[in-house]
Parts: structure tokens; sequence; C-alpha cells
């Protein structure tokens, strides 16, 4: 078995437009949601979202591009382009050996949205409206952008999309049918008929305060917060990384995904499913689970969710084990990016590896009883920390998880 190394990291979010912003903002608590700017909500029940702000995908594109792209690949496109850069791996691969995992939960939703709002006023519809709108679009462009000609998978899982497509490609590195991947994901569907869809089936907070609006494992939460923006990560075969001095944020250690086969919103009660694929990631990863472990939670700051989550933790680990731990759940401050999610919170977790710091849930103050584990409330923490789980969990009953260790000292 060969290992998988992390040497790229990419990313637009709600609190900022690189890595280095995002993570910034995220270990001072910053906020990145607030009222949504894209469209004029005051006609519906939910006014907050996790908005990314200030992109300019003239650093990206060129004028004439634009027209051709929805939001969601262009933010695929400059996460991707950002990882590529930062591993440095551009001219030192072949391109056959390099393949492309990246997906979204719903593609362009607002493309197809606009394209039928002129179809009813008879104006003409765009040409490019298929190719901007269909979800495999983000990782075709990608491909084509990048001339990466190994595997290209983009894989469709809603919540746990982006989970999947990294745990995907590092199977596909370490059993050997490529070099390297770039895996994550991609969402921009803040437009009103996503927020409407969300909020008819009660998923949603209609809480309009942004300090409170998104507070997981409180036991004042009342539904998630809708986010966009992209997360991408460069996987390397470890050698190959070596051989060529690159920088290695962590690696990849085990994966696993799981069905719950239940419900399609709802999580198992019992959280079968999620503590089943924990259990078994961890098993892949040969790894000790403990006071060094950091993990990002799903912690959407939905009722179920959290409640499942924290069960599942204390099943996979032991109750003790449970307790020692460190947990976050950065959606507190980012908002629920749907397929780019899983991708977001495993830059977390790598970052949070190299740094020794435990991002915070912030909006936590009044802890549910049923949610007693350590969630970081309020302001980030120093730990000695070794590994790091991230996990995802998505309609239909789909779980992910991803276990990363701490790159080894020179």
């Amino acid at each position: 078995m060969r290992r998988v190394a992390v040497t790229g990291l990419g990313a637009v979010t709600p609190l900022g437009n690189t890595t280095d912003e995002t993570w910034k903002n995220l270990t001072e608590g910053k906020n990145g949601i607030g009222r949504i700017t894209h469209f004029d909500s005051s006609d519906l029940k939910v006014y907050l979202a996790g908005e990314v702000k200030g992109f300019d995908p003239l650093q990206y594109f060129s004028r004439s591009e634009l027209r051709k792209y929805d939001l969601f690949i262009q933010y695929a496109v400059a996460a991707t382009e950002q990882a590529m850069e930062d591993s440095g791996i551009k001219g030192k691969i072949s391109p056959e050996r390099l393949g492309i995992y990246i997906g979204s939960g719903i593609g362009g939703i607002s493309t197809t949205l606009e394209n039928y709002k002129r179809l009813l006023n008879g104006k003409h519809v765009s040409a490019h409206m298929i190719t901007s709108m269909i979800v495999n679009m983000a990782a075709g462009v990608v491909s084509i952008r990048t001339g990466a000609k190994g595997p290209c998978v983009p894989i469709v899982t809603a919540c746990a999309t982006s989970t999947h497509t990294i745990g995907e490609a590092f199977h596909c590195i370490r059993d050997g049918y490529a070099d390297a991947a770039i895996a994550g994901g991609s969402e921009a569907a803040i437009n009103p008929l996503t927020v409407a869809g969300f909020s008819s089936c009660m998923a949603l907070t209609t809480n309009p305060d942004a300090n409170t609006a998104c507070r997981p494992f409180d036991k004042n939460r009342s539904g998630f917060v809708l986010g966009e923006g992209a997360g991408i990560l460069l996987l390397e075969e470890y050698e190959h990384a070596k051989a060529r001095g690159a920088k290695i944020y962590g690696e990849v250690l085990g994966y696993a995904n799981t069905s719950d086969a239940y419900h399609i919103t709802a999580p198992q009660p019992e959280a079968e499913g999620i503590t089943r694929c924990i259990q078994l990631a961890v098993k892949e990863a040969g790894v000790n689970v403990g006071s060094n472990t950091y993990i990002n939670a799903h912690g959407t700051s939905t009722v179920l969710n959290d409640k499942s989550e924290t069960l599942a933790f204390k099943q996979a680990f032991g109750e003790e084990t449970a307790h020692q731990v460190k947990i976050s759940s950065t959606k507190s401050m980012t908002g629920h990016l749907l397929g780019a999610t899983g991708a977001v919170e495993a830059l977390a977790c790598l970052k949070a590896l190299q740094t020794g710091t435990v991002p915070p849930t912030i909006g936590l103050t009044e802890p549910d009883p049923d949610c007693d584990l350590n969630y970081t409330p309020g302001k980030a923490m120093k730990a000695d920390l070794k590994t790091a789980i991230s996990t995802s969990l998505g309609f239909g009953g789909h779980n992910g998880c991803l276990v990363f260790g701490k790159a080894e000292e020179e």
C-alpha cells in the first residue's frame, strides 16, 4: 500500500478567498454568516447565509470565459489553481498520472434558475446553460485547464460529497491508479429557489440573528445556515512528494463511507451508519484515538444531526475516549457549504495538525445535555495533535469519514 500526502490546499469560503485567510478567521472565531445579499430574501422566512465575499473571478478567468461558467465552476477553478500553486506540482507529474475528484451537491442551479426565467420571458436560453449546470463540469473544466488526463470522477452525495471525493482520490493513489489527484468540492446555491426549498423541508433556521443562527450542539439550535464556496486538496503519493521536495501538510490515513438505509433526510436514530463509518475509517488508518485527536464534526446545528453525531462518537470510541478528543464544528462560522463542506473541513483538519490549533465552535453557550462532549466553545485552543478526523452526513443517508495524520518532522 502506498502512502498518500497532502501537498496543496485551496479555498474560497465565507471566511476568505484563500486558505490562509480562511484559516486565520476560523481560528479567530470570526463569523462569516450574514444577511443574504445575492438576492432580496425579504419575502422568505430565511434571511441569512454564509456568502463568499469579494471574490474576483477575473483573477482566474477572462471576461469572455465568465459567461460560460456557473459560479460553482468558478469557485472550483479558483481553489484548484491555489492548491496547484501551493503544491508546486505543475510540470512535475505526468498528466496521465494526475486525477481529478471534484464534486458538488447541486451544481449549477443558479444558472438553471436564471435560464428558466429567460425562457418564461420569451428570451434566448444560453448555449452554455447545459455545460454550466451539470455537476460534472467543475471536474471537467479543471481537467481541461490543468491538462490532467488521469481518472476524472465527479461524485454527488449531497453534504458528504467532498469527503467522498477526497476519500476516493486517496484510495486511487494508494492503489496505484494515479500519483496525484485534485480532490474536493464546490457549491454556489444561494438563490431564491434553493433557500425556499431547504426552508420548506424545515432544514434551515429562521433565526434572523447572525451571531446565534448557527450554533451546533447548543440546546437552542434550530437548523442550518446555507453557505457557499469551494475547498480543494492536492493529494500526492508520499514518495513522489518527498522526491521533489514538496511541503507536506499531513497524510491521509483512512477513509470509509456507509449508508444509513433509513430516511431521506433524517439520520438513523441509533447513529449506526455513521458510527460504523468512523470505526471503519479509524481501523484503516490504524491509529489510536484520544487526547491527541481533533475531530471536525459535521455539526450542522440541526437537532437530529448534532445529537446523532455525539452518540456516534461515543459508540465509535467509547464514552471515556469520546470525552478526551477535541471536537468543533467550523460550520458555526462558515454555514453549511453542502457539497463543498467536507473539503473545507478536511482543510481545517490539516491546518489544525500543522499548527496545533483547534478552531472553535462559536455560538455554543448552552450545551444540549445530549451533546456533552468537548466541542471547543467560543475560542480556539492549542493542543498537541497527532491525528484529525472529519465526518460528513448527507441527505439520502450518506456517511463519510476521513482520518488524517500529522506530517512527519524532518
